[in-house]
């Protein structure tokens, strides 16, 4: 009896479990069906773009140059000795930056300055022969010599004088009777005696004079040679100088091709110094901006390695020809660069400031949605209750709202909020409008 009871309750409860499972079976296929008809139509706030008068722009892309690049080379060949710099060190205007080896230069610097003086020491004693002291003008009737020559002529001269004067007096007494004969011939006598003493001192004197002279040209020969020592000696300063090479301006060591011990020409490249404080942009610019651009314009330009700055310069060169090829021409724009985070090479986006003014198209940055799987920018615009997606070029900012340059009409209506959650050709709620720009 009992186990008749035990029995017939195991039946009760498999029959229950059974439709128990049954329900749950029926409950889960009725639950996709119920999901299928319910449909998400999200609610978004919208914004209606609107243009306003900008500066007039055009954007261009360009490198880096150094405002200044110098391929440093020796002015003598010879053997590196020392390399005083590395690459990335910065340099001032004539500093070392490496040595050659100076021993052949010091040895012709030495012998060239004894040569020097050996030739002042002749000099000084050409001098001393005619009695010129130094820096004293010559003057040949200064020379002892000449002096003596001098006085020994103009006293034979008065002696001349007065023997004439003497003959005519003792020719006026003789016709007279108060003298002889004798004493007159002796006193015509004295003054042919006289008249050969002039002659003798006067011809004494101007060989004097001349040798004086003569003597004046062994100066000047001297002085000339001395002067030639002068020079020679220069030159050798300048090739102990030249064994020293320095840094042409102020600036950064981008290359060193040299290590000590190496053979270097003339033509050798010893380093290759840039100035980058200031720093120049090359921009190709379209030809159709060829009548706008002007020097002085200003410039903002941005490299990938600072997010978000955006660098300030100005337009300092315009290249007069037009590539046939590109159909551009090469701007220069020169950046301050005082912190030097501009380099020689890096890649920028610049944007030239054109004079006058045209409409641009300024959204909310919300409103802008950025696809790193393409690097692109891109809106959501709501037509007739469906959003629309469209891709855009991204120009300035300004504030909290970014400049579209292309991708959607001037009137559009854009979604600022869940751009995540839609895709193209969603249904979407609009929950309220607004203008941009104002």
């Amino acid at each position: 009896m009992k186990l008749r009871f035990l029995l017939i309750v195991s039946v009760l409860g498999l029959a229950a479990c059974q439709r128990g499972e049954n329900a749950a079976s029926a409950s889960s296929k009725n639950a996709p069906a119920a999901a299928k008809g319910v449909v998400q139509t999200p609610t978004v706030a919208t914004i209606r773009v609107t243009a306003r008068e900008v500066s007039a722009t055009v954007q261009a892309t360009g490198s880096f140059v150094a405002h200044d690049a110098s391929d440093v080379a020796p002015n003598v060949a010879g053997i590196i000795v020392a390399t005083l710099v590395d690459v990335g060190d910065f340099v001032q205007q004539g500093q070392v930056i490496a040595r050659l080896d100076n021993r052949d230069a010091t040895l012709r610097l030495d012998q060239a300055r004894a040569a020097q003086q050996q030739a002042e020491a002749s000099v000084r004693q050409a001098q001393s022969k005619i009695g010129l002291g130094q820096n004293q003008t010559f003057d040949p009737n200064t020379v002892p010599e000449v002096l003596g020559a001098k006085a020994a002529y103009e006293s034979a001269v008065a002696q001349q004088r007065l023997a004439q004067a003497d003959a005519q007096r003792y020719a006026n007494l003789v016709n007279t009777g108060d003298v002889s004969r004798s004493s007159y011939d002796k006193a015509k006598t004295q003054v042919e005696t006289a008249d050969a003493q002039v002659n003798s001192t006067r011809q004494a004197y101007e060989a004097t004079l001349n040798a004086a002279r003569q003597n004046y040209q062994g100066v000047a020969t001297q002085e000339a040679s001395l002067q030639g020592s002068r020079a020679q000696l220069a030159m050798a300063e300048k090739a102990v100088a030249d064994t020293q090479i320095h840094a042409p301006f102020a600036g950064y060591v981008s290359v060193r091709s040299v290590t000590p011990g190496e053979y270097v020409s003339a033509t050798s490249k010893i380093a290759t110094i840039v100035r980058v404080t200031p720093i120049k942009l090359e921009l190709q610019i379209p030809e159709l901006y060829a009548p706008q651009m002007k020097r002085g314009l200003s410039v903002g330009a941005a490299v990938s390695g600072y997010a978000g700055r955006v660098f300030q310069g100005t337009v300092t060169a315009i290249n007069p020809a037009v590539d046939p090829n590109s159909r551009t021409f090469i701007t220069e724009v020169t950046f301050a660069n005082a912190d030097v985070a501009l380099r020689p090479g890096m890649f920028a986006t610049a944007r030239v400031v054109l004079p006058g003014s045209t409409p641009g198209i300024f959204v909310p940055q919300t409103a802008v949605i950025t696809d790193p799987t393409t690097n692109s920018s891109q809106v959501f615009m709501i037509r007739e209750g469906r959003a629309r997606l469209a891709v855009v070029q991204l120009g300035e900012k300004d504030g909290d709202q970014v400049r579209i340059l292309s991708g959607i009409p001037a009137d559009a209506v854009l979604a600022t909020d869940h751009l995540q959650d839609l895709y193209d050709g969603q249904t979407v709620r609009v929950a309220g409008s607004a203008t941009s720009g104002a």
